[in-house]
Order: structure tokens, then sequence, then C-alpha cells
């Protein structure tokens, strides 16, 4: 059994690896300045195609990290981890 310290460690460290991806780190960027945003919006992300965006935001969304709600044909996506906004906003030295 790990300590809480350890359990802690190892939370924190697999959500850094879960945003270290530069694509990844680009969809939390732009999620942590505006919330509800699609899949197409995302596009300029690193110039990933949108099915590899899809794909990353699948991932993130496994993880917890973002959530999406359906609007008709659209699906709009939202930063769900305050932890992971207050890391964003430290490596990219916003206010």
């Amino acid at each position: 059994m790990y300590t809480e310290e350890q359990r802690q460690i190892i939370e924190n460290a697999g959500l850094l690896k879960a945003i270290a991806h530069p694509v990844r780190l680009c969809l939390v960027k732009k999620l942590s300045r505006e919330d509800r945003l699609t899949v197409s919006y995302f596009v300029s992300c690193m110039a990933a195609s949108q099915s590899n965006i899809s794909q990353h935001l699948g991932k993130l969304k496994d993880l917890g990290i973002v959530t999406f709600e359906k609007e008709g044909n659209h699906v709009k996506y939202s930063l769900a981890s305050e932890k992971v906004r207050k890391i964003v906003k430290t490596i990219f030295e916003e206010e």
C-alpha cells in the first residue's frame, strides 16, 4: 500500500504526463481561457488534424481533465480540472 503522500505523487505524475504532449497542452491552454469549445476550434493547435484533436480530447476526457456537452450536432468541451487550470496558468505565467 502507498501512503497518502505517495498516492498524491503518483496521481500528480499521471496528470502531468497526460498534459505533457504538445497537442494536449495546447488544448488545455485554450480551455483554461475559454470553456465550451468545439473540436474545430482546436485545429490550430500544433497544426493537428480534426481526428487527431478528437483523439487527444478523448484521452483528456477519459482522465477526467475535460468534460463535454452535446448541443445538437456539436460537442463542446470544457476544462474540468482546476488543478490543470492552475498548472497552465503557472507554466505560461498568466495572471
